[in-house]
């Protein structure tokens, strides 16, 4: 059995991986920071994510879109979005729900090999 660190280098990195990386209340709401990196070999021209937000109860707070934008592969990429009129500390967890819009010469290069972490207490689903 290969020790994990090990076995991801054998596999290479994920297609894709979104990281909330940091949240921060602020006047209009709540700013969400993620950190994309396309570990495909083709680039994203756009992705927007359908993406879930739950209170800390887990109830559905709204349904949004994410437009990330560009991906260009191998670069990792931080895109930044208010939430309005939501407290950070009433979110519990997001969860990318699919790709609404997905142009890439890749066919599944938005979804396919999908990872999702958090660096804050808010659990990324996905």
């Amino acid at each position: 059995m290969l020790p994990v660190t090990l076995a991801a280098q054998e596999t290479g990195d994920p297609a894709l991986s979104v990281e909330l990386n940091a949240q921060e209340q602020v006047e209009a709401g709540c700013k969400l920071s993620f950190l994309i990196r396309n570990g495909g070999e083709s680039p994203i021209d756009k992705a927007v994510y359908e993406t879930v937000l739950f209170d800390t109860g887990g109830q559905v707070e709204r349904l949004t879109l994410f437009d990330f934008g560009a991906l260009p592969p191998g670069k990792p990429r931080l895109r930044q979005f208010v939430v309005p009129d939501l407290q950070c500390e009433a979110l519990g967890q997001i969860l990318v729900n699919g790709a609404s819009t997905c142009e890439a010469e890749a066919p599944g290069a938005c979804m396919d090999g999908l990872t999702v972490t958090s660096r804050t207490g808010v659990e990324m689903l996905g």
